[in-house]
């Protein structure tokens, strides 16, 4: 590598490195919507200078986690009460789709974990930190074993969004216990090789968990557009 190719590739992995800095801070609520990114800042904050930080942003705005407002620039975009409800009802099209899916791709093996997994989770419902990590693990394990790369594209796709609407539902103690119940509905369906109740268990899963973020968005100011300011059914 020529010497003046060290710069541009120190700043790169800086980007990187402030890329996945300011998605954490996203998904954990440090950074909400609304929140102004000034680079100045953020290069003092990451301790790196203002090129890498302006990479990281752009690469977030093509995500469509952050857009540019005129007389303020980069903002955490705030998801509209319309956009919450699609996003919700592609993840439901999707995970209720990798369930069913799942009911004839899975190994035993891989059943077997996800019961495994969500025993677990059962077991943490104190622990709000261990329950986002499980939860995360259990919905990754059933994707992949729905064996479809085009369906794993689309949640991908999708999973950076969802990173706006801040921490976990699991936060809710109530809703940690129904997610625990409800898991255990999609893993019995799955060993059962139910397509039907494997689907129509993850689609009431994520329903519910959709209200429960409803809930949370309003309690935090930050849903908007909402015509009423109840839930969908």
């Amino acid at each position: 590598m020529r010497s003046d190719d060290r710069p541009a590739a120190a700043d790169a992995l800086q980007g990187q490195s402030a890329y996945a800095r300011l998605l954490e801070d996203i998904r954990l609520g440090r950074l909400q919507p609304g929140t102004r990114l000034r680079e100045t800042e953020l290069a003092a904050q990451l301790d790196i200078s203002r090129t890498p930080v302006r990479e990281a942003i752009r690469k977030l705005e093509a995500d469509g986690v952050v857009s540019y407002q005129p007389r303020i620039g980069a903002v955490v975009r705030m998801l509209s009460y319309p956009e919450v409800m699609e996003l919700y009802e592609m993840r439901w099209v999707l995970e209720s789709t990798a369930a069913r899916l799942a009911t004839r791709g899975a190994s035993p093996v891989e059943i077997e974990e996800l019961g495994a997994i969500n025993e677990e989770l059962g077991t943490a419902l104190d622990d709000p930190a261990r329950l986002t990590t499980l939860n995360r693990q259990f919905h990754d394990t059933l994707i992949a074993a729905a064996r479809n790369r085009f369906l794993v594209r689309s949640v991908r796709s999708i999973e950076k969004t969802l990173l706006i609407l801040g921490p976990t539902t699991m936060e809710d103690p109530a809703r940690a216990q129904g997610a625990y119940a409800e898991h255990g509905a999609v893993v019995e369906a799955l060993r059962a090789r139910d397509g039907t109740a494997a689907e129509a268990a993850m689609r009431a899963h994520i329903e519910n968990a959709q209200r429960t973020r409803l809930q949370q968005l309003r309690r935090r100011g930050l849903l908007i557009g909402a015509e009423d300011g109840t839930d969908a059914g």
